[in-house]
């Protein structure tokens, strides 16, 4: 039986901002900054992505004189799906309150 796991916080965060761009391709220098995550984090991440399917690749084809050609990222359907779920599935923001009525800060409204 194949196990499930589920994704750190890093790779969440990175298929999250995938799905964010759509099908627009996305650089992973632009990811890198965007998630304020070290390159030796990130590109790791979008390969195994890669290698699984989840997101997909390709050479940039016009790049900007004087710079050589980047790669670019953007997610499979497939990746799309897994990061429907993972949003659906990740645990409520560490400032939420647990339960109960939302919290008003003194004199809002």
């Amino acid at each position: 039986m194949a196990r499930t796991r589920r994704p750190s916080p890093q790779t969440a965060a990175v298929l999250t901002a995938l799905a964010e761009k759509g099908t627009r391709w996305s650089h992973g220098y632009d990811l890198c900054r965007a998630l304020d995550l070290k390159a030796g984090t990130v590109y790791p991440i979008l390969i195994r992505l890669t290698e699984r399917g989840v997101v997909e690749t390709s050479w940039e084809t016009d790049p900007p004189r004087g710079r050589p050609a980047r790669h670019l990222y953007r997610l499979t359907l497939e990746g799309a799906e897994l990061a429907r779920t993972v949003a659906e599935t990740a645990p409520a923001s560490r400032n939420a309150p647990a339960s109960g009525p939302a919290r008003l800060a003194p004199g809002a409204t």
